[in-house]
């Protein structure tokens, strides 16, 4: 992680954020290097990958660098690959990360900015998770060329393997258009499933995406006894994944996210100072986007800024962004992001009890830009 500069701003927390690594070790160069690596032409292999004709990669939703490495018992397989870190991007959080990977880009260049963002000129937020609104059509709301059709274009075959709950939802449009979707339903079936995938044609790009982590956490708790029971089945996952690996095959692991379980909340509906001047409230619990009225800019700002303190970075968006949160923002993508972004950084959750009450039993949480929750492994095996 980048080293934090001195930010004098009241409230702003101890310094700025570290800065994903966008361009030099974020999950954002991960499928670009994959590609670079199978012989696509014009892809940049930032990463260093052996060139190999067949890859596959395993997103493991909401394994954090921190917590695996923290479980060595739970998960052997994984802690004795050999890896080292990436950071997720901003916000770290699902969405925004599939959206990195299925693109190469930074979050500011594929629009996908979180879990609730604004729909510009609308008035109103769309949910990037459950993607209910019918107005907003996936390829127009993530626009750019996905890494899939990309592979496909350099002659790679390209599949994506995941439960079958997930095809043709407003998101795997958005992520995954370009790729043969494969639906799997239990891990043996991620593992067959991939297996045939691996050996489609003359070289073969597969991404394997399992989710049983993350919700685990979310209820449970990151480092619960229900989330080690279920890190040693993505271990088993990961073991089996490397085992099927056809003669020149890789296996890349990776994850979107790391998770937290912050004690304290912060309720924005029922804090009268927080509620003051706000159009509407996107983002998620550890990384908050707020929208102002006209006009209310700047005491928004100032009244989440004091009720915040020194417990979240607490940034009007034209900052943030010129410090490089989201890294290049693409044409229209600004106008999605809050005027005021509120990342707490102690043990803090930002909840909304009226408008989001399925936060309020949630355990584990994720979005900031610390450590645990922005860090996410690369592990690799592979298969001379």
């Amino acid at each position: 992680m980048s080293a934090e500069r001195d930010d004098p701003r009241p409230g702003s927390g101890e310094g700025a954020p570290p800065v994903p690594r966008y361009g030099t070790g974020a999950l954002a160069d991960l499928p670009g290097s994959v590609l670079a690596a199978l012989g696509v032409p014009g892809e940049r292999d930032v990463l260093g990958l052996p060139a190999l004709p067949r890859a596959c990669v395993l997103i493991v939703d909401g394994l954090g660098w921190e917590q695996l490495r923290a479980h060595p018992d739970e998960a052997p397989y994984l802690n004795a690959m050999a890896g080292t870190p990436l950071t997720a991007g901003f916000p770290a959080t699902t969405v925004t990360s599939l959206g990195s990977l299925a693109t190469g880009l930074p979050p500011g260049g594929h629009g996908l900015l979180g879990v609730q963002v604004a729909i510009p000129g609308t008035g109103r937020l769309l949910n990037c998770l459950r993607w209910q609104d019918e107005t907003v059509d996936p390829a127009t709301f993530q626009p750019a060329r996905t890494v899939y059709e990309r592979a496909a274009a350099g002659g790679v075959h390209a599949s994506y393997v995941a439960l079958g709950l997930y095809r043709g939802s407003g998101l795997s449009r958005a992520t995954a258009r370009g790729a043969a979707y494969l639906p799997a339903n239990s891990i043996g079936q991620l593992v067959g499933r991939a297996e045939r995938a691996l050996r489609e044609g003359d070289r073969s790009f597969v991404t394997v995406y399992h989710a049983d982590l993350d919700s685990t956490g979310h209820v449970f708790g990151a480092g619960s006894a229900d989330w080690r029971h279920q890190l040693r089945f993505v271990d088993l996952l990961a073991e089996r994944l490397a085992a099927v690996l056809p003669p020149g095959g890789a296996l890349y692991v990776t994850a979107d996210h790391g998770m937290v379980d912050p004690v304290e909340r912060v309720d924005a509906d029922e804090e009268p100072a927080l509620r003051e001047g706000v159009a509407l409230l996107g983002g998620d619990a550890r990384a908050r986007y707020v929208y102002s009225e006209p006009g209310a800019h700047a005491d928004v700002l100032a009244a989440w800024t004091e009720a915040l303190g020194d417990r979240a970075w607490v940034y009007p968006r034209d900052e943030a962004v010129e410090a490089g949160w989201f890294g290049p923002l693409a044409p229209g993508m600004a106008e999605r992001i809050g005027d005021v972004i509120a990342v707490p950084h102690a043990d803090l959750a930002i909840v909304a009890s009226h408008r989001e009450p399925w936060l309020a039993d949630m355990v584990g949480m994720h979005g900031s830009m610390v450590p645990a929750e922005q860090l996410v492994p690369l592990l690799t095996a592979t298969r001379p």
